[in-house]
């Protein structure tokens, strides 16, 4: 083949494309800016839903019909076969602490979803003993010890919730409460393991 035909196959061929591109048009300078910011709204979509991810969830604890508490009241509550002596050791404070959950600074909303995500938590943990810090509240608003007041009325909504007391001064006295957890059935074949080994 000659390089004439060589040219004039390529020329057809590039002809055929200008062909095929049919009525393409290249891309004006302001279609690309509406380019970039398309891109940009979809990247700040997605920033936005990563965040709603990360929020954490509603807690189904309730807020009405709560019994306002004052700031010096003990908090104290225990389920029906709760041995006496279990529920002594706990009010003097003679089992470990194996998490505190602060509520200090949070609003209400919040520190229902904290203390329904971590007490949920350290029962899948095997945890049994907790300490809520929620303070006293006296000069809390609408009335003292609102959030004191509110922790009362949660805390007998959990069914892993068997006994809770407000705590010894040397863990925060009237202004934190201990709370026991029944045991989770993964920590009861723990400790069967524990005792198999001994």
């Amino acid at each position: 083949m000659r390089d004439d035909d060589q040219d004039f196959e390529q020329l057809d061929s590039f002809q055929d494309f200008l062909q095929e591109l049919g009525d393409v048009k290249p891309i004006k300078s302001d279609d690309k800016v509406h380019l970039q910011q398309t891109q940009q709204a979809i990247e700040k979509q997605m920033r936005r839903d990563a965040l709603l991810a990360q929020k954490p969830k509603e807690s189904p604890l309730t807020f009405e019909g709560v019994k306002p508490v004052k700031p010096d009241d003990f908090l104290e509550f225990k389920q029906a076969g709760i041995q006496d002596g279990v529920y002594k050791n706990l009010r003097q404070g003679k089992y470990p602490i194996e998490q505190k959950i602060s509520l200090a600074g949070l609003s209400l909303r919040d520190s229902s979803i904290t203390l329904y995500q971590k007490i949920n938590a350290a029962h899948e943990r095997g945890a049994r003993t907790l300490l809520i810090q929620h303070g006293k509240g006296e000069q809390s608003q609408p009335f003292p010890a609102l959030k004191k007041s509110y922790v009362n009325h949660w805390l007998v909504q959990f069914n892993n919730v068997i006994a809770f007391h407000t705590a010894q001064p040397m863990h925060g006295g009237l202004g934190a409460t201990y709370v026991l957890l029944k045991k989770h059935p993964n920590q009861k074949m723990i400790n069967r393991e524990k005792q198999a080994k001994r």
